[in-house]
């Protein structure tokens, strides 16, 4: 995949494959969002983890009858190490995160998707 000359590899030996890096998308974004209001909030994050897994269905992906393919729930752990952050402030990070996380609101709910085949 490649957008504004940077490439990232998915698929093959060694690389993620597309599920874990819809794992991923949802994991970076979300760090991005932890540290960005963290710093607005004046907190130094010395540590920042975030842990996700999903449950994959891989009948349909395979061609075997099955309702969807894909993931049938995800689950995340942030792990987060700001010494001196108070409960107001990490109440609020977590708030934001449920608020405003762009991955984890387009995965939340239902996006139409539109696809064009073509061949040459």
């Amino acid at each position: 995949m490649e957008f504004e000359e940077k490439t990232l590899h998915i698929g093959g030996d060694g690389e993620f494959n597309a599920m874990q890096a819809l794992l991923g998308a949802l994991a970076a974004c979300d760090v991005d969002l932890i540290t960005l209001h963290a710093a607005l909030l004046g907190l130094e994050v010395k540590d920042l983890r975030v842990e996700a897994t999903g449950h994959f269905n891989v009948r349909a992906y395979l061609g075997l009858e099955a309702p969807g393919s894909g993931y049938t729930g995800i689950s995340y752990k942030i792990i987060l190490n700001a010494p001196g952050a108070d409960d107001e402030q990490i109440r609020s990070l977590r708030e934001r995160v449920e608020r405003s996380s762009p991955v984890g609101d387009s995965l939340a709910r239902s996006i139409p998707l539109t696809i064009e085949f073509s061949t040459d």
